[in-house]
């Protein structure tokens, strides 16, 4: 697979195996920046190599299927995930945002800790090393402004961004993912009796679940009010104004 580094079957490699692989090519590698974010799962990657990180300087360079980048801080921000030595989940977003569109490191970092695989705490120890990076005073903008939000309640990115918006605008935080009538609704206002669901692509595969969860809310006295997951991007104002009851 690479130099030193062989497949004993086979069978298809999976992308697991791929990872392992590239951290064996040399002592202390660690798989890191998209590779990283892939393996954690708060960026998609595919390309015909994978990217680690050795002890070391210099810039980064490709060496047959891995993009070898150095850095001598590792020590603190190094762990194993899934078997695979890696960059953490907070040094692998301070690597991944010089090389991505604001957008996207807010995404990235959403994703991170809707996941759980780091928290706002180790984000601003892991910032603290890394001062005047390119990109980390964004995430850093982020961390601090939205620290107190429930990412880890929600279930997609885009109920995790409803929660920056609606923050953002000053409406009441709701409750996530709480069940109302025996059904999980995704954004609740239990004082003032409303519910904001936010339909991903499965709303229309189901539309006689979805109506019968309706009923069951509005028999119990709820207001349910809905909105495609793209506009939560894309109309944000739209979002805004149905929590209002505008």
């Amino acid at each position: 697979m690479h130099r030193g580094v062989y497949a004993v079957a086979n069978a298809p490699l999976t992308r697991r195996q791929r990872w392992i692989a590239a951290t064996l090519t040399s002592p202390k590698s660690v798989l890191s920046h998209a590779s990283a974010g892939a393996c954690w799962g708060i960026r998609p990657f595919e390309a015909k190599f994978e990217t680690i990180t050795r002890p070391g300087t210099g810039g980064p360079r490709r060496l047959g299927d891995v993009l070898v980048s150095r850095s001598m801080r590792l020590d603190e921000d190094t762990a194993h995930h899934d078997g695979v030595r890696i960059t953490t989940a907070a040094r692998t977003l301070i690597d991944l945002a010089p090389h991505l569109e604001p957008t996207a490191t807010a995404r990235a970092l959403r994703e991170a800790l809707r996941l759980k695989v780091t928290t706002a705490q180790e984000l601003i120890m892991t910032l603290s090393r890394h001062r005047g990076r390119n990109g980390t005073r964004l995430i850093a903008d982020l961390v601090t402004r939205y620290t107190l939000l429930p990412y880890e309640r929600t279930r997609s990115d885009a109920e995790s961004r409803a929660l920056e918006l609606l923050h953002d605008a000053g409406v009441e935080p709701p409750a996530v993912n709480t069940r109302i009538a025996g059904e999980e609704a995704d954004l609740v206002w239990a004082r003032r009796r409303l519910i904001i669901e936010i339909d991903g692509p499965q709303y229309h595969q189901f539309p006689a679940e979805d109506a019968r969860k309706r009923q069951q809310w509005e028999a119990v006295g709820y207001t349910v009010r809905r909105i495609a997951s793209d506009l939560v991007y894309d109309e944000p104002a739209r979002l805004v104004a149905l929590a209002r009851g505008d």
